[in-house]
């Protein structure tokens, strides 16, 4: 008897994002996934149950990847600025591919709430600090909104730039936040 073959969920979440890169968002079908995976749809739906939680399985990774990469960039009993420029850096540091991937996924996000819902308590934790309503958060808040605002203008093809100056931006971005001193109001 043979042996069930296994099927690699990592291996078909790449097959689905190479799927939208090449043929755009409205190519996302399970049937389009599991043809490019080279399994059978009922494997793929075994695997994932429905597009929905291909889609859901897609963003957790995402975002477990971002996360991963911000930490690496932010020190030990980080403030909130220090990780704000983590995010910064992760997010001036994806490569074309990358950015390319997840904008065209994203768009299949307009279409479910529930996945505008995930994304939407992701940003939330990034925006929402203890220090919430200082100079400081609306400082982090600038760096973030601007590093995402390049992000999408690269990714969509609105813009384009060498690489040398992308990096050049976004260390201009990290510069935003001001030292707690210099924020600070004056005492006068």
């Amino acid at each position: 008897m043979a042996r069930p073959r296994t099927i690699n969920r990592e291996r078909v979440m790449e097959c689905a994002e190479q799927l939208v890169q090449r043929d755009g968002a409205i190519a996302l079908t399970l049937d389009a996934v599991a043809r490019e995976a080279g399994i059978t749809k009922g494997g793929l739906q075994y695997c994932f149950g429905s597009k929905d939680d291909l889609i859901t399985a897609l963003i957790d990774r995402w975002i477990t990847a971002f996360d991963s990469e911000v930490q690496k960039h932010t020190p030990p009993d980080a403030s909130p600025a220090d990780k704000a420029r983590a995010y910064v850096q992760a997010c001036g540091q994806l490569d074309d591919a990358t950015r390319t991937r997840i904008a065209g996924t994203l768009i299949t996000l307009l279409q479910s709430p529930d996945h505008l819902k995930k994304i939407r308590d992701w940003y939330a934790n990034w925006l929402t600090n203890d220090v919430c309503h200082s100079d400081e958060a609306r400082q982090i808040r600038t760096m973030i909104f601007a590093a995402e605002g390049a992000f999408f203008l690269r990714s969509f093809g609105f813009i384009t730039m060498p690489d040398a100056e992308w990096h050049a931006a976004f260390a201009d971005i990290q510069k935003l936040m001001l030292p707690k001193e210099a924020a600070r109001p004056s005492k006068t």
